[in-house]
């Protein structure tokens, strides 16, 4: 076994290797870009050596950087993680010409599954079952477009190179596939380096279903069942599950053997997933095969209680695989949910900036939580955005269910736009709590997962009041004990008056809706009225921001935030944001030029669709901003002239940079 590994990656996936690693006695060895400076992975390793600025190309994707610091620290070996250089083969072979051990497949096996088309080709050769589709290699625009038509519609152009959802293009029709063609082209080669796609028939009402496969240097290869991840946005992962719900015995044997057989097809050593797309019928087709560790194998460890990244270590040691396949079971339902610091309500762009509160659920035999970050830490518009994965476990599907809407209710995350609620709605969604499964669901689900703004119910609004009352005492008390007289009663914010009722009136804002809750001082409690709603209302505020409710003689607990202005109200499962009002304040005139489209977050232009004095519909796009990988078209807001692009393409852009100067056309 090694003594020391270096982990070729950061974040969530750098940390979680860190603690097996830890676990078995091993050091490990970190490596950091500038803007990683002060990373949790960074905090966690033995040792840590800085590899470059901030950019990815610059630091986590520059080989001899990676070579050089395994080489500076006597790591062994070193384990890529997933993404950045996990699947690729020159990084693969240059731990080999360094004598370092690449903790995955060896070259041969990163080659063959490495394009696409290629690994068509091969499982074809294998006996397991294609997907119908163009996997050549003539890439001129009008052969795809013919193939595509001939293979008929809907399509799915593919990156070859591709992976994490980049690269990939639905066509419902033929007038739409030059230009979907040349958009997937322009992401995949930003993403890979490489621009070759393939074209395959878009199955409707699809399953993605995928086996988790294990090979060692002994010829041994074994799965470890299979993980559904059918529920996914433009084509990423958002809720994965293992056991796949409704799976036979038959189903999961035929699967199971196919997968087996595409990684014996390429000598294949390591962990590797074979993905599937399956017929609500039960027929499957083989899509592709990661050569790594998948993001979402938190669920096959929960359901075999095995540590895969012991099994890597292991068996990149040389070690055989500790079981054979008919030791593995099954155990139990497992859940994961992907918490991302983005904006559903804004087409899931992401967030950046620190992490004021993160309060995670507690973790036990049920419930775990992986992650890369802790309060303080910053999300980086250099990376992905992930916060954490939770995962959750019980003995059935329908108890699994319940841990996680529990543990997502636990969750607090303030100081960047999340996900948490969405995911709750999510897996409370009657199409996915009845197993109801595609790869569609989110779409076919709209009406349920994004449901239009409600009000702040009352009892919200006279929590965030109790803790704003709370926090003035405390803050009073605290000011008092600094003083010459701490007994004095002039320091007392009780609300006494001589014959009369002390009021105040506290103002929130939600969205373009204020509301006053109007206080009344009684003693060692307030009245609160929102409206028609009044409530006696007394508790206890901790500095967490842990809020101890009662109102009217009803306890509960909630978590109220102050930050930045804001009010974050976590109460009954639901977060609401308000922003604390000061009638006294007046702001100043406007917010920026008028007309002006601002950059939703950090990122590059990369092509200008519409020309400067076009006239334009509503909706129509004006240029596309690359951002964390990932292409985001800038539309405009309604009719109108665009007088002018503040940017050219290659320009990179700051957050709320404005981008165009648009007049919208008279009504």
């Amino acid at each position: 076994m090694f003594d020391k590994i270096l982990i070729a990656n950061r974040g969530e996936i750098a940390c979680r290797v860190i603690k097996t690693a830890r676990r078995m006695g091993i050091k490990t060895v970190a490596v950091y870009s500038e803007a990683d400076a002060n990373a949790r992975h960074v905090r966690l390793a033995d040792e840590a050596v800085l590899i470059g600025p901030a950019a990815a190309r610059e630091s986590y994707l520059v080989i001899d950087k990676i070579i050089a610091a395994a080489r500076q620290t006597g790591a062994q070996a070193i384990h890529p993680g997933y993404g950045f250089l996990s699947e690729n083969e020159d990084f693969c072979h240059a731990c080999e010409r360094e004598g370092i051990v690449f903790i995955g497949p060896p070259v041969s096996a990163i080659r063959a599954m490495g394009s696409k088309s290629e690994a068509k080709k091969l499982m074809e050769a294998a006996g397991v079952p294609l997907t119908p589709g163009y996997h050549g290699d003539d890439q001129d625009p009008a052969w795809l477009h013919q193939q595509a038509d001939a293979i008929g519609y809907p399509v799915l152009i593919k990156a070859a190179a591709g992976g994490g959802g980049k690269g990939m293009r639905l066509v419902d029709r033929s007038e739409d596939f030059i230009d979907l063609l040349a958009s997937c082209k322009r992401e995949a080669i930003s993403s890979f380096g490489d621009d070759h796609v393939l074209v395959e028939k878009y199955i409707t009402k699809p399953r993605h279903i995928e086996i988790q496969v294990f090979g060692d240097t002994h010829g041994n290869v074994v799965y470890l069942f299979e993980r559904d991840c059918s529920v996914q946005r433009r084509h990423q992962k958002v809720l994965e599950e293992a056991p796949a719900p409704g799976m036979t015995l038959e189903r999961r044997a035929a699967m199971g053997k196919a997968a087996v057989d595409a990684a014996k097809a390429v000598g294949y050593v390591g962990a590797g997933t074979v993905e599937f797309i399956a017929n609500q019928d039960g027929s499957f087709y083989f899509m592709e095969m990661n050569t790594r560790l998948q993001v979402e194998h938190p669920v096959t460890e929960m359901i075999t209680g095995l540590d895969l990244v012991e099994w890597q270590l292991r068996v990149a040691s040389g070690e055989k695989l500790p079981l054979a396949q008919e030791q593995l079971q099954i155990r139990g339902h497992a859940l994961e949910a992907r918490i991302y610091a983005e904006d559903p309500a804004k087409g899931f762009l992401p967030s950046t900036g620190k992490l004021v509160h993160l309060a995670p659920p507690a973790e036990s035999l049920h419930v775990r939580v992986d992650t890369g970050v802790e309060e303080g830490d910053e999300i980086s518009p250099h990376y992905d955005p992930m916060i954490a994965k939770l995962i959750v476990w019980d003995i059935n599907r329908d108890r699994a269910l319940a841990r996680m809407l529990q543990a997502l209710a636990d969750y607090r995350v303030v100081g960047v736009a999340n996900n948490i609620e969405f995911l709750s709605r999510l897996t409370a969604c009657p199409a996915f709590a009845g197993a109801d499964l595609d790869t569609g669901l989110i779409e076919r689900e709209k009406a349920y997962l994004f449901p239009a703004d409600e009000a702040v119910p009352a009892e919200v609004l006279q929590i965030a009041a109790l803790a704003e009352l709370l926090r003035d005492a405390a803050f009073a008390d605290r000011r008092a004990a600094r003083g010459a007289d701490p007994a004095s009663p002039w320091h007392a914010r009780d609300g006494w008056r001589m014959n009369a009722t002390a009021c105040r009136s506290l103002l929130f804002r939600h969205g373009e809706s204020e509301r006053a809750v109007e206080v009344a001082y009684l003693p060692g409690a307030w009245r609160l009225a929102v409206g028609s709603s009044s409530v006696v209302a007394r508790g206890e505020l901790n500095p967490r921001g842990l809020l101890r409710v009662e109102l009217d003689g009803t306890r509960m607990d909630a978590t109220v935030i102050a930050a930045a202005g804001r009010r974050h109200v976590f109460a009954r499962g639901r977060a609401w944001q308000l922003a604390a009002v000061d009638p006294l304040h007046h702001g100043g005139e406007g917010g920026g030029a008028e007309g002006g489209l601002m950059a939703p977050m950090p990122g590059k232009v990369i092509a200008l669709v519409a020309a400067e004095g076009a006239k334009v519909e509503k909706g129509a796009p004006l240029l596309i901003l690359e951002a964390m990988k990932m292409e985001h078209t800038i539309t405009a807001p309604a009719a109108g002239t665009v007088k002018a692009f503040r940017f050219g393409v290659g320009d990179q852009v700051g957050d709320g940079a404005e981008l165009v100067e648009f007049e919208a056309a008279a009504v």
